[in-house]
């Protein structure tokens, strides 16, 4: 058992910039749990739409995601952002191929906007092929050694209110300053990787963690791992973790319902349309990693998605992220169908489930330092 544990819990959602491909809700139910596309619109009606209900829905925040190909982060968090009045939004944002003083002022300006509901999700880029595209070709190693740096830099913008000068590996910088500062609050900055670099990036820099989905004594384990390597540092980190779900009125149908979407998935990315699946981001990933070889590096994906579900009536998946908050996890994001009228009253029910709990966490603020939150 988590020693700090409260009986507070920040539900969080997401911002798509387009909705998911498919012609019928059963068909964009399915293919949510397929690899993304390349391709994808911004659409404006569906930004606002999509960010107002995970508002009324209870929801505390919304993951606006990013890849190489997609519309940008910021822009549909800006969008986001001015559709709602109380959700706070994280944008995710790769550290390379933007200089991070400039980051900074983009947080910082969005942030104020907003009256302080922006955050940012740092992140290094988990596939080469992705972070190429957008001509970064260094390896996985040095751009976790650059990201320390960017993240130094990042976070020193925010905060100082003097000019300063730096000299490093990756970046130089004369006479820096930003004119405007955020919000001062405690969980600004996010940052995920479950390798040592990543551990340790998130535990000198970060505010939140984001911890892999893995089982749930591995995610003690990794939990306490990251704790232990802030506290090193004299800081404490929040926990996020992303949660797939797939749930309906009971626990059988949720099963069947499991059964029909993975059946659905695998014959949607099957076929003549099969390539458009096949250059996903996620595969790329799975193909430098040795985890995409053989005849169906699709149905491979699917099932590896599905397999990590949390699959069950609002109650029992309300049960089940219960043991993650004993763990330790004050974060946990909310991956679900929401296509029908029917999918947004379970993830109602759900939230309902977990509000009986759980009492939402205002965000903290906090005074500014020179050297951190």
């Amino acid at each position: 058992m988590d020693l700090d544990l409260n009986l507070d819990l920040d539900l969080r959602g997401g911002v798509r910039a387009a909705p998911v491909p498919g012609t019928t809700p059963e068909e964009r139910q399915a293919l949510r749990f397929a690899p993304d596309p390349r391709d994808r619109d911004a659409d404006p009606e569906f930004v606002a739409r999509t960010a107002r209900e995970n508002e009324e829905d209870g929801l505390d925040s919304a993951l606006v995601v990013q890849s190489s190909s997609w519309p940008d982060p910021w822009l549909v968090a800006c969008w986001a952002l001015a559709a709602t009045s109380r959700l706070r939004v994280a944008v995710a944002h790769r550290a390379g191929p933007t200089a991070p003083t400039a980051a900074a002022r983009a947080l910082a300006t969005l942030d104020r906007l907003s009256g302080g509901r922006a955050a940012a999700h740092v992140i290094v880029g988990s596939s080469d092929a992705d972070v190429a595209r957008d001509g970064d070709t260094l390896g996985k190693a040095a751009r976790y050694r650059r990201t320390g740096e960017y993240l130094e830099l990042f976070r020193r913008t925010l905060v100082e209110r003097r000019d300063f000068d730096h000299d490093g590996e990756f970046y130089t910088v004369r006479g820096a300053r930003s004119g405007l500062l955020p919000h001062p609050r405690a969980e600004l900055l996010s940052f995920g990787g479950s390798s040592p670099e990543g551990v340790e990036l998130a535990a000198r820099h970060a505010d939140v963690y984001a911890v892999p989905p893995l089982p749930l004594t591995a995610t003690r384990r990794h939990i306490a791992r990251a704790r232990a390597a802030a506290a090193a540092h004299g800081r404490t980190l929040r926990i996020w973790r992303h949660v797939t779900v797939i749930t309906a009125p009971t626990d059988e149908e949720a099963e069947q319902r499991a059964r029909r979407i993975r059946a659905d998935a695998l014959r949607l990315t099957s076929g003549p349309d099969s390539a458009r699946w096949l250059e996903a981001v996620q595969l790329d990933r799975d193909r430098e990693r040795g985890r995409a070889e053989g005849p169906r590096p699709l149905a491979a994906y699917i099932a590896r998605t599905l397999a990590g579900a949390f699959v069950g009536s609002p109650a029992t998946v309300a049960a089940r992220i219960g043991w993650l908050r004993a763990a330790g996890v004050g974060i946990v994001q909310l991956d679900m169908p929401l296509e029908t009228a029917e999918d947004r009253e379970l993830r109602r029910a759900l939230v309902g489930a977990l509000r009986a709990t759980y009492i939402p966490r205002a965000p903290r603020h906090t005074t500014h330092s020179r050297r951190g939150w």
